[in-house]
């Protein structure tokens, strides 16, 4: 039979973890402080540290798993697609979903992609940075073998489109930017990707999401190019 702590001490930790997110959303990692964190979750601050070694390990672990919600959701985009669609149309559609989710939620995707972080969060940043150039990779290797593109080193095509992507987002994302994105209510975002709402807000993402698929179809297109005529 489970004790009261067994059950508690989870619960907790989700509390946690669900109001450093809240935190970090509305302003950033210097927003979640132990004592602001704390208070959301309705705990002292003592409580983090029997949970988290440090509150630099909670930004990890809140980290891996909004990363692992967005790879997912970007998988059930790429998937969902009608059956006779061209692999390049998937591969743009990996990188203009990763790119709409973000503008959904502006701030908390700015502390993830671009926000000055402790070297633990940063460290967790370039593993999903690889990850999600692993997966762009895996899209490009389709296009390759559909004959859509020709053949080149995946792993590097793939790296510059990813931080082409981040590069394009950066001003968008900026929360010096003023202008913020229309989100929606859950704190991850949804699984499936809606179109923008209308309004400043809406007109951005839209503007931000154009920008990048023009941006990777260009790219695409040259590198087709240059396989035709030669290097």
């Amino acid at each position: 039979m489970s004790t009261g702590s067994t059950v508690v001490a989870p619960a907790t930790r989700e509390r946690l973890l669900g109001s450093a997110r809240e935190l970090i959303e509305e302003g950033g990692y210097g927003a979640a402080s132990v004592a602001a964190i704390a208070q959301r979750a309705g705990v002292a601050a003592g409580t983090l540290y029997r949970h988290f070694p440090s509150k630099q390990e909670l930004f990890v672990e809140l980290f891996r798993s909004v990363c692992d919600h967005e790879v997912r959701a970007v998988l059930v985009a790429a998937r969902s697609m009608a059956p006779n669609s061209s692999q390049m149309d998937r591969l743009e559609t990996v990188l203009a979903t990763f790119a709409e989710r973000a503008l959904r939620r502006p701030r908390l995707a700015w502390a993830l992609l671009a926000e000055p972080v402790d070297p633990l969060v940063d460290a967790e940043r370039l593993a999903y940075r690889e990850r999600y150039s692993r997966l762009v990779a895996q899209a490009l290797g389709a296009c390759i073998a559909a004959g859509e593109v020709p053949d080149q080193n995946v792993g590097l095509t793939a790296a510059a489109l990813v931080g082409g992507c981040g590069e394009v987002l950066v001003d968008p994302l900026s929360p010096a930017c003023g202008d913020k994105a229309v989100g929606n209510g859950d704190p991850h975002g949804p699984s499936e990707v809606h179109p923008p709402r209308s309004g400043r807000g809406g007109r951005r993402m839209s503007e931000a999401v154009r920008i990048e698929r023009d941006a990777s179809r260009t790219s695409l297109i040259g590198w087709r190019y240059r396989g035709r005529r030669g290097p």
